[in-house]
């Protein structure tokens, strides 16, 4: 487990920005069992690709897009332990990644983004891809 101290910046990175935090397996099961709309779940790391990557990638997409999820979320890997490991149960069948980026429509997974799909891609490329996929899910 990471320090709370360590992880708060990154953390407040995406609440800031209107994400929810997700810090149990209630909270996941509230939110992922929704029936309707759309919700993107960020699954934060206090990794680089993750700070470098993803978390401004998904800004970017939130703040440029006309269409967008009703719903923000995120759980902290290697944190919020319980949390992710329900978080998880709702992306199968990709295996755990993270960071990762989810996309949830009507309750049912319709997009994951993995780790792999992550790296080595800057921020703009992270939110040109969720833009499209807002497009066609939102």
């Amino acid at each position: 487990m990471y320090p709370e101290h360590l992880v708060a910046p990154m953390r407040k990175d995406l609440t800031d920005a209107g994400f929810q935090e997700l810090k149990n397996t209630t909270e996941v099961d509230a939110v992922l069992n929704e029936t309707q709309g759309t919700t993107l779940l960020v699954i934060n790391s206090v990794c680089g690709c993750a700070a470098g990557a993803a978390r401004p990638g998904v800004k970017l997409a939130v703040n440029r897009s006309d269409k967008k999820p009703s719903k923000l979320v995120t759980v902290f890997a290697g944190v919020d332990k319980e949390a992710v490991q329900k978080a998880r149960e709702y992306t199968l069948p990709y295996p755990p990644s993270s960071p990762s980026i989810a996309l949830f429509k009507d309750g049912k997974l319709v997009h994951f983004i993995e780790r792999h799909m992550i790296e080595g891609r800057n921020a703009e490329m992270i939110a040109a891809h969720l833009e499209e996929t807002f497009k066609e899910y939102c």
